[in-house]
């Protein structure tokens, strides 16, 4: 990728000169001749590909699909992608439901190449996967000069767009705590140590709606539907990624063992990390 964004510096001065500018930098990016080849194939070709066997066949069309779920890595993984593609979304066992990382089931709803009713050759459908696209590649660019802000736009556009979804309140934080940039937004803003995920998934659903609910008043993820909700939230996240070099390896390794040994001991798990995260 040949473009780089402007990053006049980090956190709160960083994201709000991003604030200001990511409309025009976005638009550059756009305009870069190796992308914007990218972008056409994919327009071109996209409608033509209703099968999962078909789109893992065309790597710049594959690109692009992989790209706008944050999945670039898997660009060589082609069986492995055709597997999530072709899964029966309506069985829980199927390989797209089971998988920890929420973004292949992301991926597999979108394409709809595993039912009987492609998505690929519904009317907009290129224009929404390309927009996607340039919000990942965009974010990806910015990672590349700062991590932490790549995480926070990260963040602004997917955590708007999960609490305007229709599914449960209990859906929506396991969504969360199966997206690793969303769930490391968490985890950082509300100051958890290292070893939280390593306690059962329903402890780390139930201390992050009670972390919500002292923080903002409510424990519902719908709420960050709220554009100052969500700019309060993603502002803790950057302040605190900064401060987290301040911190030294042992007294995290130390903080996951005190949670292990709480949660087998029967000490009070929620207590112990609300002490350490307040």
């Amino acid at each position: 990728m040949s473009f780089s964004p402007i990053l006049p510096s980090g956190g709160l001065m960083g994201w709000a000169y991003l604030g200001r500018t990511q409309d025009r930098q976005m638009a550059l990016q756009a305009a870069d001749p190796q992308q914007s080849r990218l972008e056409a194939s994919f327009r071109d070709r996209i409608a033509g590909i209703t099968t999962a066997e078909a789109l893992v066949a065309d790597r710049a069309v594959l690109q692009v699909a992989l790209g706008a779920f944050g999945l670039d890595d898997d660009i060589n993984n082609r069986f492995f992608i055709r597997r999530v593609l072709e899964s029966d979304l309506s069985d829980g066992g199927s390989l797209a439901n089971r998988l920890a990382d929420k973004q292949y089931l992301a991926l597999a709803e979108a394409f709809g190449l595993g039912g009987e009713t492609p998505q690929t050759t519904t009317t907009g459908f290129a224009d929404t996967i390309l927009s996607a696209y340039r919000s990942r590649q965009f974010e990806i660019a910015v990672g590349e000069k700062d991590d932490t802000l790549r995480l926070a736009l990260n963040a602004e556009r997917e955590l708007a767009e999960l609490a305007g979804a229709d599914s449960s309140e209990a859906t929506k934080w396991y969504t969360i705590l199966g997206t690793a940039p969303l769930r490391e937004v968490f985890e950082t803003a509300y100051g958890l140590p290292d070893g939280f995920g390593l306690i059962d998934i329903d402890q780390q659903a139930q201390v992050l709606r009670d972390r919500t609910e002292q923080l903002f008043g409510s424990d519902s993820v719908s709420q960050f539907a709220d554009a100052d909700q969500l700019e309060t939230l993603v502002r803790r996240y950057i302040l605190r990624a900064e401060s987290v070099g301040t911190t030294n390896g042992t007294d995290s390794r130390s903080a996951a063992l005190q949670l292990l040994q709480s949660a087998s001991s029967g000490a009070s798990l929620l207590s112990l990390i609300a002490a350490r995260s307040g």
